[in-house]
């Protein structure tokens, strides 16, 4: 006897004598099936929902369409933000049978008319309606230009509990009553309805409504949101119906945006493009580049590139005002030039005390007093002063000691030359680009309010269409001070019709800060692309997304994501033309070709000789 007779294992107790089991019935009854791993791990059908396992789900079925039903009716459902399931079941009518039954009811509706006539009653205009909806209908079956369905419409909620599904069920009731479809849940046929909603093909509930082609098809039920306006530009491609994602930034209630990527989804790509296209529409646009990504394009499009580091031969002076716009006085803009400083101080020595921030305001004040600069000054006649200037002051100010001994290395030695300097920089190009790739990291922070405080100066001084892109934005909300800075722009900015936009991959450092999260709610546009596992939970709360719209962005390839315009959002995926791809790209292996090519097309172009004419041609291009 073997082993397995022994222990009982390999034989069947359905007959008076043991049968033996086969080795390979033992596995197969074993193996798990498809059905084993999808089936909940409970089910529990009551009058009202069935219970599967940690969900609850709730059937619906239309049972009343109004006189008309227009197109798109239907949309609102399949957009709403909730977790559902849709059927719609049709079955074709024998047409020769329905006009059959037609023309009876047209007798007896005709027959209604003609009787109220005779009686010399009034008009209904009821019955008239009916008769001439009739034959209508009946002329369009005849010609075949329409037919007649039993149609199913029946909808599945989930939810995690009751009071979930009342939410969902009260909030799609609404929407529907407010259009006259009415629903009705499915009392005591919970279980033939989930079989009718499950993709399985059958209608086990069998609840159907008549529906000619013309209002079936207003039920069609692949619509998503579209951002197609008149005017804007191209961001992309609807993922879900193919349409064109056309948007113009300044038609909203304000022109920022914010783009969140890990590395490597197109972020540079898409802003790039978008940058390139916002170009051919009469828009300044400025770039705070930190890793000057932005060279070849700004040489491409005839604009301007400046490389801001230690050794740069340009230099911004903190020290410079604008001229006050119109709603503005010198005071102002000295009031508000003074409290930048200050920030800009707190970031530069590491942290102020309440005491060195009041020696800090007062210093200031005198340093532009000794360059005769008061509240009651012509600023377009004046000369700003520098960072030693105000070291100068500062050093005759009782208690500045430990201020002056932080600030030296500002004023003198290598440092000196990055700010303390008078500004030589012209942004007078429809394209500019601020470098800050070589500077050291200690100073990045400082070096990217110091532009930004530039820009900011340089908008309100001339009213024009400009969009600023900050890259790797967390580099400024690492500090609360320029944190607060790029915060003020994003809610002033519109004022000056300046669009922000900001571009980060370290999601987490971006909401740490107290002013990362007023930034997105101030941003009409919210692009997401490819998301890391660590920072999607974090993005899903800020951004209220569902689990498909949080797995979508997990899954997503380079340059698709989730474009947020306003209300609406849509799954896009980004695309370029050739040529477009050449000026933007961010790939090394491109970038290297691209410079190989220009290489070899300036050495064709030095060994032009007369009787070369490959030579002169490849000068041409």
């Amino acid at each position: 006897m073997s082993l397995l007779n022994t222990l009982g294992i390999g034989k069947k107790k359905d007959t008076p004598e043991a049968v033996p089991v086969l080795p390979h019935e033992i596995y197969e009854s074993a193996v798990l099936e498809l059905k084993d791993v999808i089936a909940p791990s409970a089910l529990k059908i009551t009058p009202r929902e069935l219970n599967l396992g940690d969900r609850i789900a709730r059937t619906f079925f239309v049972i009343s369409y109004p006189r008309y039903l227009a197109d798109s009716w239907f949309s609102p459902i399949v957009n709403l933000d909730a977790v559902f399931d849709v059927s719609i079941h049709i079955h074709p009518v024998d047409t020769a049978a329905i006009l059959r039954k037609f023309q009876k009811k047209v007798a007896e509706v005709e027959s209604q008319i003609m009787m109220r006539e005779e009686r010399g009653m009034v008009r209904d205009p009821k019955l008239a309606a009916a008769y001439a909806n009739l034959e209508n209908l009946r002329d369009q079956l005849q010609q075949a230009q329409e037919r007649l369905f039993d149609v199913g419409l029946y909808i599945t909620v989930y939810g995690k509990t009751e009071e979930e599904l009342d939410r969902i069920e009260s909030e799609i009731k609404s929407i529907l009553e407010s259009k006259l479809v009415y629903l009705k849940p499915s009392l005591f046929q919970q279980e033939d309805a989930f079989k009718s909603v499950i993709p399985s093909g059958s209608d086990s509930l069998g609840i159907h409504s008549k529906l000619n082609s013309s209002p079936l098809s207003s039920i069609f039920p692949f619509i998503s949101f579209n951002l197609t306006s008149d005017r804007g530009i191209l961001y992309g491609i609807n993922r879900h119906n193919y349409s064109l994602v056309l948007f113009d930034r300044f038609s909203m209630e304000n022109y920022n945006s914010v783009i969140f990527a890990t590395s490597g989804a197109g972020k540079s790509f898409s802003t790039k493009l978008e940058i390139l296209r916002t170009l051919m529409f009469d828009t300044e646009v400025i770039v705070i580049d930190p890793e000057r990504e932005y060279e070849f394009m700004a040489e491409a499009t005839g604009g301007r590139h400046f490389n801001i580091s230690l050794s740069s031969p340009h230099h911004i002076n903190p020290f410079d005002l604008p001229m006050p716009s119109e709603d503005e006085t010198t005071a102002d803009v000295l009031r508000a030039n003074t409290i930048s400083l200050v920030g800009l101080f707190r970031i530069m020595l590491g942290g102020l005390s309440p005491e060195e921030d009041s020696i800090i305001d007062r210093a200031i004040t005198e340093t532009y007093a000794l360059k005769d600069i008061t509240p009651d000054s012509d600023l377009s006649q004046i000369v700003p002063p520098l960072l030693s200037d105000f070291e100068m002051v500062l050093s005759g100010m009782e208690g500045g000691e430990s201020l002056l001994s932080r600030l030296s290395k500002y004023t003198k030695g290598t440092w000196a030359e990055f700010i303390n300097r008078p500004t030589n920089i012209n942004i007078n190009k429809k394209f500019v680009v601020f470098s800050v790739r070589d500077m050291e990291d200690e100073l990045k922070t400082v070096a990217m309010h110091i532009i930004t405080h530039f820009i900011w100066n340089a908008v309100r001084r001339e009213l024009k269409k400009r969009l600023l892109v900050i890259d790797e934005a967390w580099w400024m909300m690492k500090s609360e001070d320029t944190a607060s800075f790029l915060f003020g722009m994003t809610k002033r900015g519109r004022k000056y019709y300046l669009g922000v936009a900001t571009i980060t991959q370290d999601v987490s450092d971006f909401l740490r800060s107290p002013y990362g999260l007023p930034i997105i709610t101030n941003s009409s546009i919210q692009l997401l692309l490819k998301q890391s596992p660590t920072a999607i939970d974090t993005v899903q709360k800020t951004f209220n997304l569902t689990e498909e719209e949080k797995f979508l962005l997990l899954e997503s390839d380079v340059g698709e994501g989730i474009f947020f315009a306003g209300l609406k959002h849509v799954a896009i995926k980004i695309l370029a033309s050739y040529t477009e791809e050449q000026i933007i790209t961010s790939d090394p292996s491109q970038i290297l070709q691209i410079r190989e090519a220009k290489k070899a097309l300036k050495e064709s172009s030095e060994n032009e000789t007369p009787d070369n004419p490959l030579s002169r041609i490849a000068g041409v291009v």
